[in-house]
């Protein structure tokens, strides 16, 4: 007879696409930090609110009438589980942030149902992060972050907002729901920002 300790999850594939004490996962587990909203298309709108009190908003039939991208990507939990390959339909920040002046240094993104996380802005252009509203072909599921997340894979998927409802352009730093409450400020998976003493 076998007998495996608690918590054995078998020997996993590496990959040098896989960071540090992470495990590789088929599925896709779902994490939340409150009940999953449900928000009808015709209400939903995304906004970037400026350090100088201008904002642009767009809604649903804006923002999916922008060029749209299909990034592959790898993601991250900071649970420690990553998933591979994850196929995407979304806008770029690139694209939002066109008509968008600002001299701000950071970003806190807030959303349907009061999460908030907080990024450099440097973290959301340059072809880093999109507006997600498509996931493996079909429209992004509510229990995903649906109908709009916020992507960014290089950092821990806490940053990819689910839920996304706007940015607020700031020239300090402010922690969001996570942040605040221990995690890293930053959380690259590399370098296993986990929480705030790593």
């Amino acid at each position: 007879m076998t007998v495996f300790s608690r918590g054995f999850r078998g020997k996993h594939h590496r990959d040098d696409r896989l960071p540090p004490g992470q495990y590789l996962t088929q599925g896709f587990p779902v994490l939340s930090a409150g009940p999953t909203p449900r928000i009808p298309l015709d209400r939903w709108e995304f906004a970037i609110d400026t350090e100088t009190e201008q904002v642009h908003r767009w809604s649903w039939e804006e923002l999916t009438a922008l060029p749209s991208e299909t990034p592959t990507v790898d993601i991250h939990c900071v649970t420690s589980w990553s998933k591979l390959d994850t196929r995407w339909r979304g806008v770029s920040l690139d694209v939002l942030f066109e008509r968008v002046e600002t001299a701000a240094d950071y970003a806190l993104v807030y959303c349907y149902g009061g999460y908030t996380t907080n990024l450099p802005l440097e973290d959301l252009l340059d072809g880093k992060a999109w507006i997600a509203y498509g996931y493996d072909g079909h429209e992004l599921a509510p229990q995903h972050g649906g109908p709009a997340r916020l992507l960014v894979p290089h950092l821990y998927f806490w940053k990819s907002a689910k839920w996304v409802r706007g940015i607020r352009l700031l020239h300090q730093d402010h922690p969001g729901l996570w942040e605040s409450a221990g995690y890293h400020n930053y959380g690259d998976p590399w370098r296993e920002q986990r929480y705030a003493d790593d």
